[in-house]
């Protein structure tokens, strides 16, 4: 039997629907009926499109990663000068609500890293994507004389992504911290390591 012309489209709106699911039931556990809870769509139809749950798991992650990398890169583009990048590029990793979906399902999915070698790999692979953001505005901060780096840019890129990661799994998790209280640590920090000033 031929599968419907709009496949993708139903793929897509299946991985939007298991990410809602997985946020609401969590990662372990979770059936082709949850997801069909949060679609239109029946559990007979998450069958279909994904006889193996995993799959979907799969594609849920590489969207999320997807979603997430491209929209900092944009983000972190826009602006006049490097100081004005890397605020963006700072604001652009801390989660402003708990209700952040994408941040929600790459948390979840980051603690099932470690037993499962695919999603290991795209969280590896996030994490590099997400240094290099930071890598190329300090770069370009120090090219411009802006920045005058206290760190190697290596290491200072490294260190503001396990900052914004740790901050953003304590937000996540309900501690009294909101997104500007964040953001104002993270720059107090990056100030230090740029010689620049970049709270706002």
């Amino acid at each position: 039997m031929a599968r419907p012309k709009n496949q993708k489209a139903r793929r897509e709106q299946l991985v939007r629907s298991a990410k809602r699911a997985i946020v609401e039931r969590g990662l372990n556990g979770l059936r082709a009926i949850d997801v069909a809870a949060c679609s239109d769509l029946g559990a007979g139809s998450v069958a279909y499109y994904y006889p193996d749950l995993g799959d979907l798991v799969r594609d849920v992650h590489e969207d999320a990663v997807s979603r997430f990398y491209w929209n900092r890169r944009q983000q972190g583009a826009e602006g006049e000068n490097p100081a004005v990048r890397l605020r963006r590029t700072i604001r652009s990793g801390i989660p402003t609500s708990l209700d952040d979906i994408d941040f929600q399902v790459l948390n979840e999915l980051h603690t099932h890293a470690y037993r499962d070698e695919f999603h290991a790999q795209l969280m590896a692979e996030l994490y590099r994507l997400e240094v290099s953001l930071y890598s190329d505005v300090l770069s370009e901060g120090v090219e411009a004389g802006e920045f005058t780096m206290a760190l190697p840019v290596e290491t200072a890129a490294s260190n503001l992504v396990a900052m914004e990661d740790a901050y953003g799994l304590h937000f996540m998790g309900g501690t009294p911290l909101d997104a500007d209280d964040i953001y104002r640590m993270i720059a107090a920090n990056a100030e230090v390591m740029t010689g620049c000033r970049l709270r706002e």
